[in-house]
């Protein structure tokens, strides 16, 4: 028999923040010593994670194995859905590409496959590790979809693990979330949700209290926990959404303005995040030409869909605003994989594969060519970047399913083993590369940063932060505010009366 045991985190909509409470989960049960691993099913996420072994995984488990000190592994979400254009989304299986599906298709033709390749994740994670924290995905009461969901109550129930449901209350209306997506569960499912958790609270919780007692008595669920909104987090955030929350404007206090393109199929905007913990900069994520400005370093982040993206630029004015701003000489230019493409010459898609485009110009700001092929490359990268004179040892992982020439030998960015990446122009300000997390190589990221403050006269900053160790610190942080706040001898109580019930079960069975 399976040893570990599961508990299983819902939300009565997207955002409740159940990636974030997950991660907090992984983090507490390892600090108690537990063998911890976390586990979705299937996850819809244009951010990805690539494992040690090159396969592609949602970003939030990628984060959570590292929250748990556990190596990530594509068991831990064995189905990711990443939708590229239309109704139709790219299907990664155990991290690499199955094929791209309509969601009508996919769900009459892959249901059972899927469910069977979840259920033999899930059995393999069992057997080695000791707790399984496992996120659902949107609401479990999304009655139109659940008679072939594969992400919630199913799972739930091929787990044999208590459910605790979310509700964001920075969202209003919690308790009418919290009583309806209850009510809209079916008595079996109803019944496995052992507490719900309200998160994101600010204010006084005197004011909370009568609303809490009467949601206990109401649903006959103990509100297990009232988790205060943390700001300041430093976690990768995985879900698009969050992006609303990055202010447009430019902040004049602060010496660097980085403005970073978001197009309609961004991807892997992680990247920037270093970026949001540096003391003097300031990260504005933008989408139309008046809210650009002239920032000190335009960022043209990963794509989905890189030619469709492109068009976005073009029709959106972005793009020759882009290009008037380098001749300028006053801004500088980094493109990551997609936005490392765009940067280029010519992009074309002659397969058909992400575009109903063939074929386009790019900005044409460095000597590259483009073709997008059918071979997707996920690869964890180590290579030496040759920059401001200076030489680094950096470490990122790719993502992309294109293949870019440049064309200009001394304009080489990286050397890595397997040969070279990236280029750069003569002077530095326009770079692009396939490597992700490249802002994440902290001695990089200082030399980057300083060259923008020696070109508007500025005192460089040295012994700047390490972001590898805030995300430790920021792992430790979380757990700590999370476990403060909620019942965690309860919660611990209901899932031994889980494991015991399924073991009870389970004797009944072999009798």
């Amino acid at each position: 028999m399976a040893k570990a045991l599961p508990i299983m985190f819902q939300g009565t909509h997207s955002d409740a923040g159940k990636s974030v409470i997950v991660t907090a989960f992984c983090r507490i049960f390892a600090q108690d010593g537990w063998k911890t691993v976390p586990f979705k099913s299937q996850n819809m996420a244009l951010n990805s994670y690539i494992t040690v072994d090159g396969k592609e995984i949602g970003r939030a488990q990628g984060v959570q194995a590292e929250a748990a000190g556990v190596m990530a592994t594509t068991d831990m979400n064995p189905i990711l859905l990443k939708p590229n254009r239309g109704n139709q989304a790219q299907i990664v299986v155990h991290g690499r590409p199955y094929k791209n599906m309509e969601a009508g298709v996919y769900r009459q033709e892959f249901f059972e496959t899927g469910f069977q390749i979840i259920q033999d994740s899930f059995h393999n994670l069992s057997e080695q590790y000791e707790r399984i924290v496992i996120e659902g995905a949107g609401s479990p009461a999304e009655i139109n979809l659940n008679d072939r969901e594969l992400v919630n109550m199913r799972v739930a129930r091929m787990a044999n693990a208590p459910v605790i449901l979310i509700g964001d209350i920075e969202k209003g209306g919690v308790f009418a979330s919290i009583v309806g997506t209850l009510q809209l569960l079916e008595p079996e499912d109803r019944d496995r949700v052992v507490g719900v958790i309200i998160n994101k609270f600010r204010g006084d919780i005197s004011l909370l209290e009568s609303g809490l007692d009467w949601l206990e008595d109401y649903t006959g669920k103990p509100v297990l926990g009232v988790i205060p909104y943390l700001q300041n987090l430093n976690i990768d955030a995985e879900d698009s959404v969050v992006l609303s929350q990055y202010t447009a404007q430019k902040n004049t206090e602060k010496d660097v303005d980085i403005a970073v393109i978001q197009y309609p199929k961004i991807s892997n905007f992680t990247d920037v995040d270093p970026f949001f913990v540096e003391s003097d900069c300031h990260v504005r994520f933008i989408t139309s030409v008046d809210q650009l400005l002239e920032p000190d370093l335009i960022i043209l982040p990963g794509s989905k869909n890189t030619i469709e993206d492109f068009q976005f630029l073009r029709e959106s004015g972005l793009a020759e605003r882009i290009v008037d701003l380098h001749n300028k000489k006053r801004t500088n230019i980094f493109g990551i994989c997609g936005g490392y493409q765009m940067l280029g010459r010519t992009i074309a898609d002659p397969l058909g594969i992400e575009s109903t485009l063939e074929y386009t110009d790019g900005l044409g700001l460095l000597p590259v060519t483009t073709t997008i092929t059918n071979d997707k490359t996920t690869v964890q990268s180590e290579g030496m970047l040759s920059s401001c004179g200076k030489i680094f040892n950096i470490k990122g992982y790719e993502i992309h399913m294109g293949v870019s020439q440049v064309e200009e030998e001394n304009s080489q960015l990286i050397t890595t083993e397997a040969g070279k990446d990236g280029c750069k122009n003569s002077d530095e300000t326009v770079v692009g590369t396939y490597f992700h997390g490249i802002f994440h190589n902290d001695d990089f990221r200082e030399v980057l940063l300083n060259e923008i403050r020696h070109r508007k006269g500025l005192t460089p900053i040295y012994d700047r932060i390490s972001f590898n160790q805030l995300r430790e610190e920021a792992f430790d942080k979380l757990a700590d505010h999370v476990r403060n706040h909620v019942k965690m001898d309860l919660i611990e109580q209901k899932m031994q009366e889980y494991q015991n019930r399924r073991m009870e079960n389970n004797e009944q069975t072999f009798r």
